[in-house]
């Protein structure tokens, strides 16, 4: 049997797990790993500026294409608790990461030897599984688990940490004899199916509920199918936008709080029939529970048990992977429909559609400073089909997703529970790395623009292309429109006068000069005509250089985005609504009077 190091077994299990991308910072802890995978080859390392940053890049290259697991790796002490926001985030979205840490010798490990600390126990509440192997001999075994836990069943993140003797022990593996452990996932009977189906053609005006698990279980094309067999409207969730275009006639507009929009709240409050796979039925999509389900039936389809009924009961819960549920959806829709036995909705969703044309939001403004809204529509015509982009949160990420359009799964890449800022410059760089030639665009407010601004110089480094729309009115938007409800405006501005950039006003960092000096691109837009050309420009430089190219939109002050804070029936619309073509010139439908 072949030697070698625990380490380079590690490594070698890595690529025949399908790794082709790790990032990560080394130290002294891990640095027997790293001589591992540069002795190795075969796994291209990016090296980060911030380890948390790390975690997210493979947070974004694991939800840019599906089959892919992000790997992050780290040194011990505060490596790993640094990793710790990733894996929330990774954990929250059911994002299967990797995260490797170095750690002290074993015989120190409760000596408080330098950097020495239970990454284990404080990784555990955010990952499928935390463990500090001791005994190098388990290393393979703990690596072929982790793939195995990662892929099976609702998939999330774990943690691995090895101390440095375990890394440099010589054990006995032989690469060309391993395999991967197969994959579980629950599947739904045929039986499950059949009464669902019966349930929704028993109803007069239902919708598809479609989740971030149909887009994991890589299962888009078959929600599309089931819709268009049966003729039922979906409306997408935030982490399943995408699953069908934006344009589709089945597509009725997403629901909720803040993300939604108009026609998605209406189409859905007009419902009485609700099939949801793939999703958590999280908070801000629901609003209050009792306005959310009133007057509703309700099938839950999800991979994880103990997700149904965890938000509220619904009238039949399924637990079944999205792809294995929907092919039987489709199966059985198909057999209903060549015997004549499934239900006219053409009227029904035609209705969806025209609300989708009636209830609309204005972005054209001509205001200066800059409304957002405007930067929305000229993203919309500056960015195709094609463009994937990556967010977390914040009022951009909230108006963003309210009047750009996507259409394709994997395209709106989002943080979606944990919410982390400064997470969208280093996930950004992800998706770029699992997608080199396609159109990645980012969009920050200022504030998640400058918590891990630093990762901007691994896009220079590694040559990594994207365009960040970076949208700055030098506040903290979000948390000021929600401390209207205190009547406070406290601590959350973020202007200043910057006397080395006097031209800003009170617009404070000069993120050109910032975004220069990490080797980037960047462009200043003040005027609303500026918007498009600058796009196009920046698209140009990306392509180029091969950097980020970022493109800073100066806004008004103050804006209030339009969102509810208790349901999903009453949303407060702060700005003026569309009431012409010309107010929504990029809408999916031209404005009609309602």
């Amino acid at each position: 049997m072949p030697r070698m190091t625990a380490a380079r077994a590690a490594v070698e299990i890595l690529k025949r797990e399908g790794v082709s991308n790790a990032f990560g910072v080394p130290g002294a802890a891990i640095n027997p790993f790293y001589a591992a995978l540069k002795a190795s080859g075969g796994v291209n390392h990016t090296l980060a500026r911030h380890v948390e940053g790390a975690s997210h890049m493979a947070e974004g290259y694991t939800r840019a294409k599906a089959g892919n697991i992000g790997v992050c790796i780290g040194t011990s002490g505060p490596a790993g608790t640094d990793m710790i926001t990733g894996l929330y985030s990774a954990i929250a979205d059911s994002i299967p990461i990797l995260c490797i840490t170095g750690q002290a010798p074993t015989a120190v490990l409760h000596k408080e030897d330098f950097q020495a600390v239970d990454i284990s126990s404080i990784a555990k509440p955010v990952t499928k599984a935390a463990t500090t192997v001791l005994e190098a001999a388990q290393v393979p075994g703990v690596f072929q688990q982790a793939f195995h836990l990662m892929r099976t069943g609702r998939p999330g993140p774990v943690l691995i940490d090895l101390p440095i003797d375990v890394q440099l022990t010589e054990i006995e593996f032989d690469p060309e004899l391993y395999e991967p452990i197969p994959v579980h996932k629950p599947a739904a009977s045929r039986k499950q199916i059949e009464r669902a189906v019966q349930m929704l053609n028993a109803s007069e005006r239902p919708v598809l509920v479609a989740g971030g698990g149909i887009i994991n279980a890589d299962a888009s094309e078959l929600l599309v199918e089931f819709a268009e067999l049966t003729g039922v409207p979906v409306i997408p969730t935030l982490m399943g936008w995408g699953i069908l275009p934006d344009d589709h006639e089945l597509n009725a507009g997403m629901v909720g709080l803040q993300t939604s929009h108009r026609y998605g709240n209406a189409n859905f409050l007009e419902s009485d029939f609700v099939l949801g796979i793939g999703n958590r039925w999280a908070n801000r999509h629901t609003g209050k529970l009792d306005v959310y389900t009133q007057g509703r039936t309700f099938v839950h389809v999800d991979i994880e048990p103990t997700q149904i009924g965890k938000i509220f009961a619904p009238d039949l819960g399924i637990a079944s992977d999205a792809k294995a549920a929907l092919e039987l959806f489709v199966e059985v829709a198909r057999e209903l429909k060549a015997a004549g036995e499934l239900k006219d909705r053409s009227a029904w969703a035609a209705s969806t559609q025209e609300r989708k044309a009636t209830l609309q939001r204005k972005t054209h403004f001509d205001n200066v400073p800059l409304k957002p809204q405007r930067v929305y529509e000229e993203m919309n015509r500056a960015f195709g089909p094609e463009t994937r982009y990556v967010t977390t949160i914040g009022l951009s990420q909230i108006a963003g997703a309210q009047m750009l359009h996507v259409y394709k799964p994997r395209h709106w890449i989002n943080c979606g529970q944990a919410g982390p800022l400064g997470w969208t410059i280093p996930a950004a760089l992800g998706v770029a790395t699992a997608d080199p030639e396609g159109t990645v665009v980012a969009l920050s407010g200022d504030y998640d623009f400058q918590f891990m601004l630093e990762e901007l110089a691994v896009g220079a480094q590694h040559r990594i292309p994207y365009v960040h729309v970076l949208v700055n009115n030098s506040y903290l938007g979000l948390i000021r429109q929600a401390q209207r409800n205190f009547d406070i405006d406290f601590q959350v501005n973020l202007e200043f006068e910057n006397i080395n950039s006097p031209e800003l006003g009170v617009y404070g960092v000069d993120h050109v000069k910032v975004v220069e000096g990490l080797g980037c691109k960047a462009i200043r837009v003040t005027e609303p005509d500026q918007l498009l050309p600058a796009f196009e420009e920046a698209k140009k430089l990306a392509a180029e250089f091969r950097v980020p190219v970022v493109v800073e939109a100066i806004l008004e002050r103050v804006t209030n985005i339009a969102m509810s804070g208790t349901d999903i029936a009453s949303v407060n619309e702060f700005e003026d609504l569309a009431t012409d073509p010309s107010h929504a010139p990029t809408a999916i439908r031209p404005l009609t009077a309602s």
